[in-house]
Order: structure tokens, then C-alpha cells, then sequence
């Protein structure tokens, strides 16, 4: 998989991009039939096709973030939210320092909820930053690809991820994927853990997933990007 960027200086002086994607991802479990990487690959691949796509400058991934509620699973990692907050503000920082004054974040776990206030934090004084898919854009995703489960049952290593990485690299995806369905409520989240709610780390319904439906996934939030990184670009950055 070619999903991190090997530019050089020189290109990127080239380039002279005035937006940078930054692709954040996380190393946790995703059941038995997905890789801990899962979260990272899918941020890495929309990113390198956005900045492809857009001529943007694209950035290496953070990938271990704000998984603690995958805490006990084997190879599972996570960071504090204030230590990816601090990532993010660092690495915008340095960016403008360099001459690129705004920043898509692509984030690909659900709990980093953090990365909300930090783009937030970071508008205050002009358009400086977004994040990226916004809600809107995964349930268009859904709807054009044709999946059959709702953002709120495909809730991790499901359907729609396990459709994103058989498109990407269908090598890392195991066979168990097709009898690994598992539906659960869980409305204590945050405060019991995953595993209060599944004993294999599968909440959604992976046997639905298609190589196709990734595939239009993917484009499809390619096509969303265009809206987000207009937003951003209708501001003045000083």
C-alpha cells in the first residue's frame, strides 16, 4: 500500500500548497478479521486521494490516538485526547511556520472526539482548520454505496470498514469477516468499554461488505472533500 507520502522538499516547494492533509488514525483492535491498523489505513487512503486529487500537501499519519475505550484488548494503544490535541496544534503551528496556513484533518476513529474542539479552537481568529468526514459526508457515503447498515449499528469493524479495506488491500482482511456479525446497544460507552458490549470487538455486520461498496465509499468521500476544503479556503489566513 503507497499511502504515505515519499515528496521531497523540492516538490512540495513546487507544489506551494496553501492546504495541508493531516491523516489520523488509531491502533486498536477491529476483531479477529481486521488489522490494528485499521483506523490508520482508511485515514491514510482518503488523505492521499484528497491531496491527489486537490494538489494539497500530504502529511505523514498519527497513528495511535484516543482508543481507551478498546483498553485491555491485546495490541491496542491509545494517547491522552490532550496529548492529540497537542499533536494537531503543534503540527498546524509548524505548518504555517513553513507557509501553509490551513489544515484538513482526516480522521479515522470515531472516539477522537477531541480533534472537534481543537478545529473549533483553531477558527476562532479565521479559517485555519477542518475536519474531515464530517457526519454528512460518511452518511452520503452510505447511501451511495449502497450499504445496508446504519451509521448506529455499523458501529466498528462492520460493514463499511471491512468494505473500505477490502478495496484497499484486500491481503489483510481475514475470512472470519463473513461470520463475524454482531449487533449491540451500548449506552454506557464511555464509561463501561467495548467490552461490556462485545466479546469478539465487532459491533456491525462485516459479512455485508463488498470490495464495490469500499470502492464507492472512497469516491464518494473524495467528492465530499471539494465542499470541506472550499469552507476552509473562503477565509483569510494571515
Amino acid at each position: 500500500m503507497d499511502l504515505i507520502t515519499t515528496a521531497t522538499t523540492t516538490d512540495e516547494a513546487n507544489r506551494r500548497a496553501d492546504v495541508a492533509v493531516l491523516p489520523v488514525g488509531s491502533f486498536e483492535q477491529h476483531g479477529d478479521h481486521l488489522p490494528l491498523l485499521t483506523d490508520t489505513i482508511i485515514a491514510c487512503a482518503v488523505a492521499k486521494a484528497a491531496a491527489t486529487a486537490y494538489d494539497l500537501m500530504l502529511l505523514p499519519p498519527v497513528p495511535i490516538s484516543c482508543s481507551q475505550e478498546h483498553t485491555g484488548w491485546p495490541g491496542s494503544v491509545s494517547i491522552r485526547s490532550s496529548t492529540l490535541a497537542r499533536i494537531i496544534t503543534d503540527v498546524a503551528a509548524s505548518l504555517r511556520g513553513a507557509g501553509v496556513g490551513r489544515l484538513i484533518v482526516v480522521n479515522g476513529h470515531g472516539g477522537n472526539y477531541i480533534l472537534a474542539n481543537v478545529v473549533q479552537e483553531a477558527n476562532v481568529e479565521g479559517r485555519r482548520m477542518a475536519l474531515f468526514p464530517r457526519r454528512e459526508d460518511w452518511e452520503t457515503a452510505r447511501r451511495e454505496a449502497g450499504l445496508a447498515s446504519s451509521s448506529h449499528d455499523d458501529m466498528h469493524a462492520g460493514e463499511i470498514e471491512t468494505s473500505l479495506l477490502l478495496h484497499l488491500c484486500p491481503e489483510v482482511v481475514r475470512d472470519t469477516y463473513r461470520t463475524a456479525d454482531h449487533r449491540a446497544e451500548r449506552p454506557d460507552l464511555l464509561v463501561l468499554g467495548m467490552r461490556a458490549y462485545t466479546d469478539t470487538g465487532v459491533i456491525g455486520e462485516p459479512s455485508l461488505a463488498t470490495a464495490a461498496k469500499g470502492e464507492v465509499v472512497l469516491a464518494s468521500l473524495i467528492g465530499s472533500f471539494a465542499d470541506a476544503l472550499a469552507v476552509l479556503r473562503g477565509g483569510t489566513v494571515d
